[in-house]
């Protein structure tokens, strides 16, 4: 059987699992395939980013979710910085360089 074409962003292919979902819900899917390819982007970044397993499952269950509210992007998400197409800001700089110190 063969994969059922969803998009992918534009520094991040679709991974399987989000492709799955989104394949399985028909209104998801048709949003999806609407948003831009940096919107589809951030929700990629935003559902591989995460570590555990159990949240990776509840942001794919999100996404789906999430564009049938019309949410174009994630909410409260910093933003790709897998992008090779732009300089990363200096606003989101500052929060990586907190995020990457360590407490003593």
């Amino acid at each position: 059987m063969s994969k059922m074409h969803v998009s992918d962003g534009t520094a991040h292919k679709i991974p399987n699992d989000l492709r799955e979902a989104l394949a399985a819900d028909s209104e998801a899917l048709e949003l999806w395939e609407g948003l831009t390819p940096l919107a589809r982007n951030e929700w990629i970044c935003w559902v591989t980013y995460v570590k555990k397993e159990e949240t990776r499952n509840e942001h794919v269950a999100r996404v789906v979710s999430e564009l049938k509210e019309w949410m174009r992007r994630p909410c409260c998400w910093i933003g790709c910085i897998h992008r090779t197409d732009k300089a990363i800001s200096p606003s989101i700089q500052g929060i990586l360089g907190k995020r990457s110190k360590v407490k003593v």
